[in-house]
């Protein structure tokens, strides 16, 4: 692998594989399940203080193998091959390309705010509720346009993050100062005034759908299950950034610049994401985050705050997010598939380079997957699924930290995580409450991304039953 990759390119990486299309709309699921624009930023605080302790966590594991793959080159050095090709089966058939087809169809469905005949068009194929439009088309041409770049070496798809993330940001940072300055009314004060003791349930009708005036008063441990599904929404948009770690062999003195990427892009987005939820507390009320159309609570607020352009410029600005976001994923990933094939799990011709020294065949099996995803348009639900399965992974992870310290005190450490046992330790703590309150409450968002992952198991064996064969 050529060292193509500064700090400042990882950096880039984590923040613009992050900051997707979540920030901008799952604030509205977040607030029918809390009520409260106070429980809404806890719920940010504590994806926060989570994502930040696994990223100095991560960092120690990243100094001791700086190489490419990642967290599944961990999980396969500390618990073993079979670990580790159930975190990469995860990964390609759900974790990763379900993401990049979800960010690329949000891309699709902004772009219709600005082209409203792609909305109006009629399904290119319909068969009962299956349907192909043409924003799953245009979707499916982001992806691949996007695998193509990437394939023309690792200088190309590094530009196009750099940019896209550095305009993302600081039009991230436009709104939130705007969104203080301009707003003629604040909700800020009413938002958090139903406090800790007016914490809400929204009822529900025959059909599922919420009722705006089912507002309830909660509390105890059903207060904790609100909290955990809102995290749902929290923790999907905060998730990727360990993506700089599946390129570390391309990164400039990995056991260093890796760790500091995955602290500081971390940080800064978790403070982008608080900010902007301040944004639409302070722009919206509680009904109007709540109820925002398709959820978008951005183009809510941006319309409270910019007037009739809000639209456009909220459209304008996912749509440079999805962008960049799926091109880090994309360039990421495909390195993870590599690394897999090279240690014989999986397919065989994903292990070379192309003459441009990137995984060219790795990244079309990626695309193509992500694409028959979006085509199915089932990778929202597998999403919601696995979101539970990501953190479990997570866990995993850190904790193998923990488990390195105990049986190979004497490793040399060019990183120690900072605050040590503390800081795992909180982000076990956190991660265990958020399943076990999910298991209890939303099991829909457990078992079937848990079974996802299990079916990896007669894979694994197949896989190594064959090369025993050989």
């Amino acid at each position: 692998m050529q060292k193509k990759l500064k700090l400042w390119d990882a950096i880039m990486l984590v923040m613009g594989s992050m900051i997707g299309s979540g920030i901008f709309i799952v604030s509205a699921d977040m607030m029918r399940n809390l009520g409260s624009g106070y429980w809404m930023i806890i719920v940010w605080l504590i994806t926060g203080i989570m994502t930040v302790a696994a990223a100095i966590s991560y960092g120690e594991l990243s100094s001791l193998f700086p190489k490419a793959g990642g967290q599944y080159t961990y999980l396969t050095e500390i618990f073993g091959k079979k670990m580790g090709f159930l975190y990469g089966w995860g990964l390609f058939t759900v974790i990763q390309t379900g993401t990049i087809a979800a960010v690329a169809m949000a891309f699709g469905k902004f772009t219709a705010y600005l082209v409203p005949e792609l909305n109006n068009a009629a399904p290119i194929f319909q068969s009962g509720t299956f349907q192909i439009t043409w924003i799953q088309i245009l979707a499916i041409a982001v992806i691949i346009l996007l695998t193509y770049i990437n394939t023309r070496g690792v200088e190309s798809g590094k530009l196009l993050q750099n940019v896209f993330t550095g305009s993302k940001v600081v039009a991230l940072l436009g709104l939130i100062a705007l969104g203080f300055i301009l707003v003629d009314a604040s909700h800020l004060a009413e938002n958090f005034s139903f406090g800790t003791n007016s914490f809400n349930n929204l009822k529900q009708d025959a059909k599922g759908i919420f009722l705006q005036s089912g507002w309830e008063p909660i509390s105890g441990m059903t207060l904790m299950g609100g909290i955990a599904a809102a995290m749902v929404g929290s923790v999907f948009s905060s998730v990727a950034w360990e993506s700089v770690t599946f390129v570390s062999g391309e990164i400039e003195n990995p056991k260093k610049n890796v760790v500091k990427a995955m602290i500081l892009g971390t940080s800064a987005v978790m403070l982008l994401y608080i900010a902007v939820n301040f944004v639409y507390i302070n722009a919206l009320d509680r009904d109007s985050i709540a109820f925002a159309a398709n959820d978008r609570v951005a183009v809510a607020a941006s319309q409270n705050i910019f007037g009739s352009a809000g639209t456009v410029i909220i459209a304008v600005l996912v749509m440079v997010s999805t962008f960049g976001c799926n091109n880090g994923l994309i360039l990421a990933g495909a390195r993870v598939f590599q690394t897999m094939a090279k240690d014989g799990l999986f397919f065989k011709s994903a292990v070379n380079n192309n003459k441009n020294q990137v995984p060219g065949n790795a990244l079309w099996m990626q695309g193509v997957w992500a694409s028959i995803l979006c085509l199915s348009g089932q990778y929202g639900n597998l999403l919601d699924m696995i979101s539970f399965v990501i953190v479990l992974f997570y866990m995993i992870t850190v904790f193998g930290v923990i488990y390195l310290r105990i049986k190979q005190p004497n490793l040399e450490r060019p990183y120690k995580t900072w605050l040590y046992p503390v800081t795992p330790i909180v982000y076990l703590l956190i991660g265990t409450a958020f399943c076990v309150l999910l298991l209890i409450y939303k099991q829909q968002y457990t078992w079937p991304g848990f079974l996802i992952v299990l079916l990896g198991l007669p894979v694994y064996y197949l896989i190594n039953r064959n090369k025993k064969a050989e």
